[in-house]
Formats: structure tokens, sequence, C-alpha cells
């Protein structure tokens, strides 16, 4: 009796530590577009660059982006679509919710695919920043505001893109509805303050409930 206790007991500290793990991992990998900006923004400090403003209107311009790109993945993991330029204005904006006269100008987007979910620091060094020319890209030093979005689809492929701009911080890509914008229903963009609705997240957290759920089970079986 003495020793089933000891082992119930223990393995409810155990359990309490996984619940733990859990919380911390939503806390800080609930938005997988707000790792890759501070990815990207630990590059550019490393490359004694100034870092990138985290711009929720231009990450939502960056989900827009690659919703549109959804049937153009190769197998390189790029991505050939070109929006037109009236898109961001009369598409991507409006979806955002973002107030058309604090529009700015965009100054270098990355984009990128893979066949299915990729933690961010993979997806920065995999699939969007792998070359020469996209790593110039991310050190220019003109940008001055980031967004990142990413989505992936039913029984396709998921979406990285990465838009950079020189514009002010809180001037520019300014959201409506003193800056919540309009919830996107799939999805993650950086800077949001709306949960994360793309399907990266029953990724993370399976392995919790897993063993979360053996742990439950097996204490219920001492009982």
């Amino acid at each position: 009796m003495l020793m089933r206790k000891k082992l119930c007991s223990s393995e409810l500290i155990l359990l309490c530590h996984l619940l733990l793990a859990t919380v911390v991992c939503s806390k800080h990998h609930g938005n997988p577009a707000n790792d890759l900006v501070e990815i990207i923004n630990q590059n550019r400090t490393a490359q004694k660059l100034p870092k990138l403003n985290d711009s929720p209107g231009l990450g939502c311009m960056a989900l827009q982006y690659v919703e549109l790109c959804k049937t153009n993945c190769s197998g390189n993991s790029a991505v050939n679509c070109k929006p037109p330029d009236d898109d961001f204005t009369e598409v991507f904006a409006p979806n955002c919710g973002v107030e058309l006269p604090t529009l700015g100008t965009i100054t270098g987007h990355i984009v990128g695919c893979q066949s299915k979910y990729t933690d961010p620091p993979l997806a920065f060094s995999n699939i969007l920043v792998k070359d020469k020319k996209t790593l110039s890209l991310l050190t220019n030093k003109s940008h001055s505001e980031v967004g990142v979005g990413l989505v992936g689809f039913h029984k396709g492929p998921f979406f990285w893109c990465v838009l950079f701009s020189n514009g002010k911080t809180n001037s520019t890509f300014v959201l409506e509805d003193r800056g919540q914008g309009i919830k996107q229903k799939k999805g993650c963009y950086s800077g949001s303050s709306f949960p994360c609705n793309a399907g990266e997240r029953t990724v993370v957290f399976l392995p919790y409930i897993i063993i979360l759920s053996c742990f439950i089970i097996s204490l219920l079986n001492q009982l």
C-alpha cells in the first residue's frame, strides 16, 4: 500500500511538470509567425542591424498573400506566385482591416512552402532563407518593419510569407478597430491578438496530449 502511494505521488509530480511544460510551450509556440519574427531579428542583430518592428497589419497581409498562392507550391519549396500590386490595396488590406491611408511601401518579400508543417527554425533555414539572395534581402538596411503569415491547407502544403516595409512604427499598416482588424479564419500572422487558427497547433500539442492521457490512465488504474 505504501509503495503504491509513493508511486502515485511521484507520477502526480511528473504529471504536474508535464502540465507546466505544456503551458510554457503554449506561451512561446502558440503562434509560429511570432517565433519566425524573433528568429529574423536575432539574425539581424547578429549582423549588427536594428531589429524590425513586428507589424500585425503587415503580418495579416502576408497571410493574405500566401492564401492567394495556395495552388502554386513547387517541389523545391518555391512558390510560383506573384499577386498584382493592386491586390495589396484592393484585396489584402480590406480583408485584414488595414486602414488604407496608412498603407506603406513593401520593400521586399520572401515566400516558401513545404508539403507539411515545419517548425520555425527549420522553416527559416530550409524554406525561406536558403540562399545568398534571400539572406541579402533579410539584412537589407532599408527595412524597418516585418510581418509574417503562414497557413496550411487540407491535404495540401504549408505556406510561409515574410513581408518587409520601411514604414514607421504604429504609423503604417494600422489595423482598424483599435488595432484589432478583422479576425482571420485560417492561418497565423505575427503580432496578432487573435488565437492562431493554423493546423500546426495540433502538431505541436499532440505529443503532450498523448503523454498526459497515458499518465492519467495510469493513475486511474491505481485508485
